[in-house]
């Protein structure tokens, strides 16, 4: 038996395979997983800050190490193609505060804005190893 397919459902074919290759290819462009390190400025100089990443879907999830003690772990973890949001509830002389990331990624590079904490919003350039 064979089978014929209408030639008005090829192009539409190639439509629908078009789009799922481009959507396909946006999801993965991001490749978060890994590590990240960047220097900031603190109150001693600069120093090393380190995230390490990983993206199940859209949700991002990992643990950020400054220069000084133990790593915190990264809360509501969102990534949508090359976008990223997170947030990283520190402690400090008994006191916690939450600092906001948000930015994107470009290949292996990842911009953020932080926000929350002492001071204002500040922009922070991680490099992935």
């Amino acid at each position: 038996m064979k089978i014929v397919f209408p030639k008005f459902m090829f192009p539409n074919m190639r439509w629908m395979i078009a789009c799922t290759a481009l959507t396909l290819g946006v999801s993965f462009a991001a490749d978060i997983d890994g590590k990240w390190t960047a220097q900031v400025e603190g109150r001693n100089g600069e120093q090393t800050q380190t995230l390490t990443l990983k993206a199940s879907e859209n949700v991002v999830s990992g643990t950020m190490q400054g220069a000084r003690g133990p790593a915190a772990e990264i809360t509501n973890g969102k990534i949508d193609g090359n976008i990223i949001s997170f947030s990283v509830v520190r402690e400090f002389r008994d006191n916690k505060f939450t600092q906001e990331y948000k930015g994107t990624i470009s290949g292996s590079e990842l911009k953020l804005t932080v926000s929350g904490g002492r001071g204002g919003s500040r922009e922070v350039t991680y490099r992935k190893e």
